[in-house]
């Protein structure tokens, strides 16, 4: 993909941004477009660390220290503050790349599979639908593979339901298929410096860690 292609893209979905998730059982709304003064701006604080089953918690800490509406977590991509849905839409683009390049893979979790989910069979709910968050954590992978097989035109036909969790899952597309192993693959948006964890360097994980930032709003000079 060359860079203006990449530059539109980006700048398509830059004016949305991310607050708060759902409540456990609750199904997010749908994203909206920032509403803040132009006279207003957005200050990078720091690089969060992952959430994981904190999610909540950590929210309702953002909430207190900043006051609802106050505060977002946008993904830094060539410059812009890219919201939720623009970086899942890169985050599956890598998955969607890695099938396609990878056709023993592909036929293997096609053949094995009858569905996929992350931290629990309940993912399955989520279907295509990367708002519908029913657990403690945030789960993507899933959803990517699932929209990955859709756009590729085919359908699980399988008999079992694989989990895709890294070295927590059993089955051997766990780990192949963990965003901490498939590589993303537009290497060139990573913000640096890339961000360690379990994660493999270059992952699509990876890219969503590093480049995730929480910002504070601050008024223009004269307002309250």
């Amino acid at each position: 993909m060359n860079g203006s292609r990449i530059g539109l893209m980006v700048a398509v979905v830059a004016t949305l941004a991310w607050a708060a998730p759902p409540a456990r059982g609750q199904t997010a709304p749908a994203p909206r477009a920032a509403t803040h003064a132009a006279a207003d701006t957005w200050v990078t604080v720091e690089r969060p660390a992952p959430f994981g089953k904190d999610r909540d918690r950590r929210v309702r800490e953002y909430d207190e220290k900043y006051g609802p509406g106050n505060w977002r977590l946008v993904w830094e991509v060539a410059g812009n503050a890219v919201g939720r849905d623009g970086i899942v839409m890169l985050y599956e683009d890598a998955y969607c790349r890695f099938l396609e390049q990878h056709a023993e893979v592909l036929e293997q979790l096609l053949r094995e599979a009858s569905d996929v989910y992350d931290d629990a069979p309940s993912n399955v709910a989520s279907g295509y639908d990367y708002d519908k968050q029913e657990t403690v954590r945030t789960h993507l992978q899933d959803i990517s593979i699932r929209r990955c097989v859709l756009r590729l035109g085919r359908r699980f036909a399988g008999s079992q339901l694989i989990q895709i969790r890294d070295v927590q899952g059993t089955h051997p597309l766990s780990i192949t298929l963990s965003p901490g192993q498939v590589p993303f693959h537009m290497p060139a948006l990573f913000r640096q410096p890339e961000a360690t964890g379990w994660w493999k360097p270059g992952s699509v994980e990876s890219f969503y860690q590093s480049n995730r930032v929480l910002q504070v709003k601050r008024p223009a000079a004269g307002r309250d």
